[in-house]
């Protein structure tokens, strides 16, 4: 049987996308130390994400623009994948998660949320039928025996069943935003989803800041890293820019080339960069398992690229890259007026029709 739409094994493009989803995974890893800083100074979660966010949606804005190139039909077209991002993996992944942190340990509520790969493999196969392989399913047990001891859960924690409960909603929340960031059918460029779904995420989480649901307190006082102050400004900049811009810009382009199963195990790296970073920033030294954790999860990163690239490849030709078919179909919308181009055909049709009786 040939590929589905979100398998990539095999494309030219995988490398760049393997480098692209790194650079996401390292980029997302940053965001708890720089968070925590901002956290231990007197910030509230709700308000460090928000201000995220936004900063992030606005510096992508502008490139977001450009990659669109006045073609507003393509964001039209697909308002409904917008929309979900937006909510789903953009907000309802950051709230869920600080949700679930303010009620259990943090490295269990991890564990919990890096479960989504599986159940990225779990939806491919249930509503796909792309059945994991067996290279896929032992890289997917030598990435989770790696996450729990680079979390270091051996020595026990505490499982409140609420936290687990917000854990679970926030490790269904990633799973999609891979699932929707590796939609091949999708007309934006990832550039124009990442400043889309940011800005929608923004707005969900300042409603729910408005209402009182999630709790926003900030505060001017300055963090420490690495036993330095720094300026309250500067952690919140790397935060929007690097921890969020440039992550999700990048890691939706990952998606579109390595489809949404590599791409999230790809992913798991995260929880490696973001202990890398917590030892530097926060003097938070990994443990010899910790760091034996990590090789155990870039082992099954490489476990489950070889089952991607085993994956049988018949009667599937030569494909169009992504990139050229998102400009090539948001021009065919832009110049159909914003509609879709099969329903002007439909209206062509139509009107041929009328005026031959």
């Amino acid at each position: 049987m040939g590929r589905m739409s979100n398998d990539r094994a095999g494309r030219p493009d995988v490398g760049a996308g393997l480098a692209l989803a790194i650079v996401s995974a390292a980029s997302f890893g940053l965001s708890g130390p720089l968070a925590r800083g901002l956290l231990d100074a007197g910030w509230t979660a709700g308000a460090v994400v928000l201000a995220r966010l936004a900063i992030a949606a606005l510096v992508v804005a502008p490139v977001a623009a450009r990659a669109l190139r006045g073609r507003w039909g393509a964001l039209r077209a697909n308002l409904r994948l917008v929309l979900s991002f937006g909510v789903v993996a953009v907000a309802g992944a950051q709230f869920a998660y600080f949700s679930a942190v303010e009620r259990m340990d943090v490295g269990p509520a991890l564990l919990i949320e890096y479960t989504a790969p599986a159940a990225v493999v779990m939806w491919l196969w249930l509503r796909h039928g792309e059945r994991p392989g067996r290279l896929t399913v032992i890289g997917a047990g030598l990435a989770a025996l790696g996450l729990v001891l680079v979390l270091d859960l051996l020595s026990g924690a505490d499982l409140a069943p609420a936290g687990v409960l917000w854990a679970l909603l926030a490790m269904g929340c990633a799973a999609s935003y891979f699932v929707l960031a590796a939609n091949p059918d999708s007309s934006l460029p990832p550039v124009a989803l990442a400043g889309a779904g940011l800005a929608t995420g923004a707005l969900v989480l300042a409603v729910l800041g408005a209402v009182r649901i999630l709790p926003m307190e900030a505060t001017t006082a300055s963090p420490v890293y690495a036993g330095s102050s720094v300026s309250w400004w500067l952690p919140l900049l790397g935060l929007g820019i690097v921890t969020a811009g440039l992550a999700y810009c990048t890691g939706i382009a990952a998606s579109r080339r390595l489809g949404s199963r590599l791409a999230s195990f790809v992913a798991l790296l995260e929880v490696v960069a973001g202990v890398t970073f917590a030892w530097l920033l926060l003097d938070q030294l990994p443990s010899a398992l910790q760091l034996a954790g990590g090789a155990l999860i870039v082992a099954g990163v490489v476990v489950v690229k070889l089952g991607e690239r085993a994956a049988p490849d018949a009667g599937s030709g030569p494909r169009e890259d992504v990139g050229d078919r998102a400009d090539r179909r948001s021009e065919e919308i832009a110049a159909a007026g914003g509609r879709h181009p099969r329903a002007v055909g439909a209206d062509d049709r139509v009107a041929a029709a009328e005026a031959g009786m």
